[in-house]
């Protein structure tokens, strides 16, 4: 026995000293986010104190029928509700995690017979047994049971504490998701107002534009009549209006769709969109200031996102890895336990408890933890790469489209003098057809170039707005 004790202790230590050895985690660096740019645009100069990411929704959006539809939208949105359920979930799982760290302790109550061999050792024990003087004890022999059974396991490596910290750390990602969607849901409502805007306003262009080909059309059939004209250039102003009639029910179909993708951003069910068209046209976009790159890691939700995954998938690999060492565990039992019920009340012969440690560790056939922990090492590079794409999408996003509103205002106002222009050229051509000087197909040729100045005009005053919209959202606005 001396011998046996000599050796197994050993051994025994051995063996779990050779289970604690795992493998290391990659080691991975924030390259993109270290390197980030200081300005947006390197020929001007940034003010960190001045940044419209930072303006409240409501301070950025005056338009009384759009800020009533942004509310609604925050209150009935089903994206929203999907995303605000998965923090349930993450909150949830957090719970479970926390709970780990504690011992369970449940409650037992239990009755069972058994029956074993008169001719074998508990059989032959069972039968000598003499609690009752006089009796022989029951055949087939009762068991019946109550107490409390406890387990811990003890967190030695800290390994549940570090699964609970990347709940955690995916909890929080998942609130800086729900501020996603808010900012995204916001602008999203934003662009197709503005877009809704320009459908009517372009209703309203083709509308006159009838009316204008509609007294073209007389015109030509009086001068007709009076042999002025010919018959080619009534079927040219016939055609002309019925091309121009068809082009409104296009666009009062584009208005109809454009209205219930707004109330589909809001959940309700077609309803009309109110709003106001006349000031459209006279609408100025908001003067955005950018601030400094730098601030976006801390505006923008869907990169303050990417990186608490980061963080949560770089504890996955450290809790991966604290399963190659072993676990510690005390179990306990205190109760009651006899092989006949009334038996139970008497103490404390039918008291029984139980208390067990152990302390085990992998061995042989590692495969499966090996395989744990190379998913969540893969893992961890993968929310990396998801990181530092993030950033640099942002970043550009911001520097593209302060580029673009900067273009669109100078197309906007050349598109202005180019309608202006053509405005004056259809009175004079209309004049110099009804006097027989100019040919039908410079009528239409100046009545066609105008209608689409008018409509690229207002196609440009939409995405000036949108652009505003779209940076205001790049820069993490919205959410706050």
């Amino acid at each position: 026995m001396k011998i046996y004790n000599k050796y197994i202790l050993p051994v025994a230590i051995s063996l779990v000293l050779a289970s604690c050895k795992a493998p290391m985690a990659t080691v991975i660096k924030d390259e993109v986010k270290q390197n980030i740019p200081q300005n947006f645009n390197q020929q001007e100069q940034a003010d960190a104190n001045n940044n419209s990411g930072m303006t409240p929704w409501r301070q950025f959006f005056t338009d009384a029928n759009l800020v009533v539809l942004i509310e609604t939208a925050l209150k009935n949105n089903q994206e929203l509700m999907i995303t605000l359920q998965e923090i349930e979930i993450a909150k949830s799982n957090v719970l479970y995690k926390k709970g780990k760290l504690s011992p369970t302790v449940a409650a037992k109550l239990g009755a069972g017979v058994e029956k074993v061999g008169r001719y074998t050792s508990q059989g032959a024990g069972d039968a000598n047994t003499d609690i009752e003087p006089g009796k022989e004890m029951p055949d087939p022999l009762g068991n019946f049971e109550g107490g409390l059974m406890a387990n811990w396991e003890i967190d030695i490596w800290k390994k549940l504490r570090t699964e609970k910290e990347a709940a955690v750390a995916h909890y929080l990602s998942t609130v800086e998701g729900k501020n996603f969607v808010l900012s995204s849901l916001i602008a999203e409502v934003a662009d197709n107002y503005y877009e809704l805007l320009s459908l009517d306003n372009q209703l309203e262009i083709i509308q006159k534009y009838i009316e204008l080909q509609k007294k073209a059309l007389e015109i030509s059939k009086i001068q007709k009549e009076a042999a002025a004209a010919t018959e080619l250039a009534v079927k040219k102003f016939e055609a002309e209006l019925a091309k121009s009639k068809a082009a409104e029910y296009t666009i009062r179909q584009q208005i109809t769709e454009k209205e219930n993708q707004i109330n589909a951003l809001l959940g309700r069910y077609p309803q009309p969109i109110v709003r106001t068209k006349e000031s459209f046209m006279t609408m100025i976009p908001q003067t955005v200031y950018t601030g400094i790159p730098s601030q976006l890691l801390s505006n923008r939700p869907d990169i303050k996102q990417a990186e608490l995954e980061l963080k949560s998938s770089k504890l996955d690999v450290e809790a991966a890895r604290k399963e190659f060492y072993p676990s510690l565990e005390i179990s306990a039992t205190l109760g009651l336990e006899a092989f006949k019920p009334s038996y139970l009340v008497k103490l404390p012969e039918s008291v029984a408890y139980n208390l067990v440690g152990e302390l085990a560790g992998p061995l042989i056939n590692k495969s499966a933890i090996k395989a744990n922990f190379q998913a969540a090492d893969a893992k961890q590079i993968q929310a990396l790469y998801e990181y530092d794409k993030t950033i640099l999408n942002a970043y550009l996003d911001v520097a593209n489209l302060m580029s673009k509103i900067k273009n669109i205002d100078q197309y906007y106002k050349l598109k202005s003098e180019e309608t202006h222009a053509l405005d004056q050229s259809i009175d004079i051509a209309n004049q110099l057809f009804r006097n027989s000087r100019a040919d039908y197909l410079e009528v239409l040729m100046n009545q066609r170039d105008a209608l689409d100045a008018k409509m690229e005009l207002v196609e440009a005053k939409e995405k000036q707005l949108s652009t505003v919209v779209d940076i205001y959202k790049s820069l993490g606005g919205g959410w706050k």
